[in-house]
């Protein structure tokens, strides 16, 4: 079996070729490595490989994981990707530098809320459902600028970006474009999408942020 580290550089050598084949690529594409459900053993190696941009699901393991690690790697940047209760935003503001998955106005208040009382503001993605999926979370597409507006304008968070997870059995493209779309309707500078399966199509619609976890660590713990 492959190890970390050696999935690690394969893939960082498959950004650097779309990256070159496409179009107009993002000024800059940033590598997360989704950590979540793996333990420390396999972390490490991918840590020791120079990776420093973590993705992880959900707050509870998160805060489990992530602060001895820092204690040995203090440059580490954290993303919760998975949906977050506004109940725990508090946690989240304090362990994550970007949250991907804003998507609702009871959210937005949550995080206004905490963002004042902290003055710990980090990057904020607004997720986007492009296949409108029922069982999925996110904003429909047709509801994105009035949220965003919300969000950005009227609570003056800190949304720099959209975030989108294609239907599982639909051809991606489509997905990104409409979401490199809505950002750029919108003033939106960062696109957090492309997953193991399909991150070279994402970097040819403009993705700034790539969430691979599989590709770099295997199947799920």
């Amino acid at each position: 079996m492959s190890s970390p580290e050696s999935n690690l550089a394969g893939i960082v050598a498959r950004i650097a070729a779309a990256r070159k084949a496409a179009v107009a690529p993002a000024p800059a594409t940033t590598l997360i490595a989704v950590s979540k459900t793996h333990g420390a053993d396999r972390i490490r190696p991918v840590l020791e490989a120079g990776q420093r941009v973590f993705g992880e699901n959900r707050v509870q393991e998160a805060r489990e994981k992530w602060p001895p690690l820092k204690e040995h790697y203090p440059d580490i940047e954290l993303h919760l990707i998975g949906p977050l209760q506004s109940n725990k935003a508090r946690e989240a503001l304090e362990l994550f530098d970007a949250i991907h998955s804003l998507d609702r106005p009871k959210l937005a208040h949550a995080l206004k809320t905490e963002i004042e009382r902290t003055g710990r503001a980090p990057t904020l993605f607004i997720q986007v459902n492009t296949g409108e999926e029922p069982q999925k979370a996110g904003i429909a597409p047709r509801g994105a600028a009035s949220f965003i507006a919300l969000c950005r304008d009227q609570l003056e968070l800190p949304v720099r970006g959209l975030m989108c997870i294609p239907p599982a059995d639909q051809n991606p493209a489509p997905h990104f474009a409409l979401l490199q779309k809505i950002a750029r309707d919108n003033g939106l500078s960062l696109l957090s999408m492309g997953m193991s399966a399909d991150f070279e199509s994402a970097i040819k619609f403009g993705a700034t942020h790539l969430r691979i976890g599989t590709a770099i660590f295997g199947e799920r713990g």
